[in-house]
């Protein structure tokens, strides 16, 4: 888990070397761009270890605290899974489920 969380915190840091501090439309501050992408990091990490979660087909977007998940899930299970991991994790304020079922 400590490592998880270490390996968030150091993309994030990578993010914010590479964007040059930049803040995106929307945002407050650079903090809170870096709290963005260490929840984003952290909702794909969680996704990854999950089984059920397809993590290279559900793509994750964060804007102060607000998730949204869009792309697509085999089914139902798949779709709501990834909603609630999202949901659990630190920081998340709420969560936009616009993952699509595939036919």
């Amino acid at each position: 888990m400590i490592h998880r969380q270490l390996a968030a915190a150091a993309l994030a840091a990578s993010f914010l070397v590479l964007s040059g501090c930049a803040v995106t439309r929307g945002q407050e501050s650079v903090g809170a761009y870096v709290d963005d992408t260490v929840i984003s990091s952290t909702v794909k990490a969680r996704f990854v270890d999950n089984r059920d979660v397809d993590a290279s087909s559900i793509k994750v977007e964060t804007l102060n605290g607000a998730v949204m998940l869009s792309g697509f899930a085999k089914n139902n299970t798949e779709r709501s899974t990834a909603e609630s991991i999202a949901r659990n994790v630190s920081g998340v304020r709420s969560v936009r489920n616009e993952i699509l079922v595939r036919p």
